[in-house]
């Protein structure tokens, strides 16, 4: 599998391990925390993990500048590292929920995600960076789109156990305080605090506290289990951010000691300081870097979509989906929840990349394998068929609307896991054509002295995309759900037309 690939890939690979299983431990539990946490509603959540997303990005880009101007991109994604440590050990300190003031501690909870993000905005770029640095070798040149594939393929591995390890981590502590998983009742006890249940919902809620009790005793006073659920509940998420940590830490061993295998863009760019100038004309630098650009704006509406993933699609599996059946019992540690979704993704990653770069390989032989701009484009029309299969499931399920489980506590109709199974599948698809061929493309592109600005461009792209997302959080508690997702698929189809419209000057410039 890594025949013609250069030494440092493996390294590099296994490096990315522990901000790939950080970032998938805030995928799957950060607005479910954000809820459970400070009894926010779905847009709020919604504004905060969206922000966060939009800093971890556009952050790239600035990491990506002091990167260039220091030449020390090494000692950069370093301080990445330790950054982003720090953070998850802000966010692992539990305090007491429900917190005595608001305001105070979610402040404190995102000091913690903008440490988080900029530590990872310092790391990600750079690291990418340093990836394409090692294809500018002719003997490897050939292998880039395949490269960043493999690449894409083992920094995904962390992130297939991080919701299992913040399930189980979350679960084991309720069990040890004598409780269950219930994926509605933290927004039940929060409603039952501030007084605001409706009849129904306080049915609901009264029933769910009696099923979650170990001890099948009856719940006496329905104050007391609020308050002492959410603190379970919530230190349960706070010790699993812990859990990143070790996993930063072990990024960081393996860097350190693979340090030396990795190319040095430093020295890269005093090499072709002149050659480079000299070959590549001022007028090619700016078509170039135009042709980027175009690109960056394109995928904006591709994430603005994907990334629903730990949004709206979590939001999804909490409340309309039937999680009895998502669960692992292993006696004394038991895996359930909506958050389990969230390790599909990255084992799609896992188990399709080889299915992937095999077809790719096929069509290579064959002299028929689709440009990366072209491979971006298809990548693009695979998420909107995805996002299409939700809108269909949704719709023929007849799901209620948002305002009408909040009234019940709990929604009356629940769809198979089945359905969003498949379109993670889909989703998964997707990504492999075009997040790791994106960066690939990124790195063949840009004009050597803009590396690491530019792979930071396409975070910030990402970026903005990311911004984006409360938009979907906002239209899944206004309008009819299948809506919601009829709406990412425009913005899917939107960018592989676009894409295909810009096609054959992306080629031309790619050469």
């Amino acid at each position: 599998m890594f025949k013609n690939h250069p030494n440092g890939l493996i390294a590099a690979s296994f490096a990315n391990l522990g901000e790939r299983f950080g970032f998938y431990t805030m995928m799957a539990i950060l607005v479910l925390f954000l809820q459970a946490k400070f009894g926010l509603d779905g847009k709020e959540a919604g504004l905060i993990y969206s922000t966060f997303y939009f800093s971890i990005y556009i952050l790239a880009l600035i990491g990506g500048i002091i990167a260039d101007r220091t030449r020390n991109y090494k000692g950069t994604i370093l301080v990445g590292i330790i950054m982003m440590a720090i953070g998850y050990l802000m966010l692992a300190i539990p305090t007491p929920t429900p917190v005595s003031s608001k305001v105070l501690f979610l402040t404190i909870t995102c000091i913690g995600l903008f440490v988080i993000a900029f530590g990872n905005g310092l790391f990600k770029g750079n690291l990418q960076a340093l990836v394409g640095q090692m294809y500018d070798n002719p003997q490897y040149a050939n292998m880039r789109d395949s490269g960043f594939s493999l690449f894409y393929m083992f920094i995904n591995v962390g992130a297939i156990f991080a919701p299992f390890a913040a399930v189980g981590i979350r679960n084991w502590w309720l069990s040890t305080f004598g409780y269950n998983y219930d994926a509605d009742l933290p927004a039940l006890c929060h409603g039952h605090l501030a007084g605001t249940l409706t009849p129904e919902a306080i049915e609901t809620y009264n029933t769910l506290a009696a099923k979650v009790t170990i001890s099948g005793a009856p719940v006496t006073d329905m104050t007391a289990f609020a308050n002492s659920y959410l603190n379970v509940f919530t230190t349960g998420f706070h010790y699993a951010f812990g859990i990143a940590i070790g996993a930063m830490l072990v990024s960081l061993v393996i860097f350190i000691l693979n340090k030396r295998r990795f190319p040095d863009p430093s020295r890269k760019a005093a090499a072709v300081k002149d050659s480079a100038v000299v070959e590549m004309s001022i007028h090619e630098v700016k078509q170039r870097i135009y042709a980027l650009f175009a690109v960056f704006a394109v995928v904006i509406f591709f994430w603005f979509s994907f990334h629903q993933n730990g949004l709206t699609l979590t939001y999804f599996a909490k409340e309309f989906t039937d999680l009895s059946g998502v669960s692992i019992d292993l006696g004394f540690l038991k895996f359930e929840g909506a958050e389990l979704f969230q390790s599909l993704n990255p084992f799609f990653v896992v188990f399709l990349t080889p299915i992937i770069m095999a077809i790719f390989g096929w069509q290579r032989a064959r002299g028929k394998e689709p440009s990366t701009p072209k491979k971006i484009a298809i990548g693009m029309g695979i998420a909107a068929t995805a996002f299409l299969v939700m809108a269909i499931g949704s719709y023929f399920a007849n799901l209620p609307l948002h305002k009408d489980i909040i009234a019940l506590g709990t929604s009356p109709v629940k769809v198979t896991p089945l359905l969003l199974i498949v379109t993670y599948l889909i989703l998964t698809v997707a990504e492999l054509y075009i997040s790791p061929l994106g960066i690939s493309f990124v790195s063949k592109v840009a004009p050597p002295k803009y590396q690491g600005i530019m792979q930071g461009g396409w975070l910030g792209a990402t970026a903005i995309g990311n911004q984006l997302l409360f938009i979907g959080a906002v239209l899944y508690e206004s309008i009819p759900i299948w809506m919601t997702w009829t709406v990412f698929v425009v913005a899917c189809c939107l960018s592989m037309f676009t894409m295909l419209f810009m096609l054959k000057w992306l080629e031309r410039v790619a050469k």
